[in-house]
């Protein structure tokens, strides 16, 4: 499964791409305006931190003709740009048209499988399926990733399912398990990937017992030679 880090702060993205895992980054309007920065200039530098991986760059228009426009705008800025269209009446429409000229697209704040089948049949790149917010009103968000998965692998649709709205570590359990192509997620979350009690605890033994022991990787040399 791919990762990708859900945020607007180029500082984040330059953290998680040091550790060669990051695979790409997907933004939105509130990440963005949280950044403080310009959208082209963020979404730019984002594309040098992460030079093979896909980032998307959301509209913000909600009437197709508008949308198209800025969609086209967003896609000339880079090639690694995906464009993250919100799966409304005019989103879906606007998904086939860029799909038909070849622009790659990002179906956001997809919450069930029909919305999923309708960005599948728009020919969606990514379908955005959100977990946490479904799971804040009581529902269960991953069992929506789990049947859109078996509906993209049974009816042979080219979309990735992507993992949105992950809250914590276990939600990207149950996305690997789902079968899910990419889960994105906040930069807190990703480092909560590297976590566990018991790796900290061994690590401590293992660095008492070492120095203990008076060891060194480096042989010391003698004195005058």
């Amino acid at each position: 499964m791919k990762l990708f880090v859900d945020t607007g702060d180029v500082e984040e993205v330059r953290q998680a791409a040091e550790w060669g895992v990051l695979d790409g980054v997907t933004t939105n309007p509130t990440l963005i305006a949280k950044s403080g920065k310009g959208f082209r200039e963020t979404v730019l530098k984002i594309c040098e931190l992460v030079p093979d991986g896909d980032v998307s760059a959301e509209v913000v228009a909600t009437e197709y003709d508008a949308m198209l426009k800025e969609a086209k705008e967003i896609s000339s800025w880079h090639e690694r740009i995906v464009v993250k269209v919100p799966l409304i009446e005019p989103g879906v429409r606007l998904v086939k048209a860029l799909t038909d000229q070849g622009i790659r697209t990002n179906a956001t704040l997809v919450f069930s499988v029909p919305q999923a089948l309708l960005a599948a049949k728009a020919g969606a790149t990514y379908i955005s399926n959100f977990v946490g917010r479904v799971d804040d009103i009581s529902g269960d968000g991953m069992a929506a990733v789990a049947d859109t998965v078996a509906m993209i692998h049974h009816y042979g649709f080219e979309s990735q399912v992507l993992v949105a709205s992950i809250r914590h570590p276990l939600h990207v359990v149950h996305a690997l398990e789902s079968g899910a192509d990419v889960g994105t997620m906040p930069f807190k979350v990703m480092q909560m990937l590297f976590k566990h009690p018991l790796t900290d605890s061994g690590l401590k033994r293992f660095l008492d017992d070492w120095h203990a022991a008076g060891l060194s990787i480096f042989e010391r040399t003698r004195a005058g030679r």
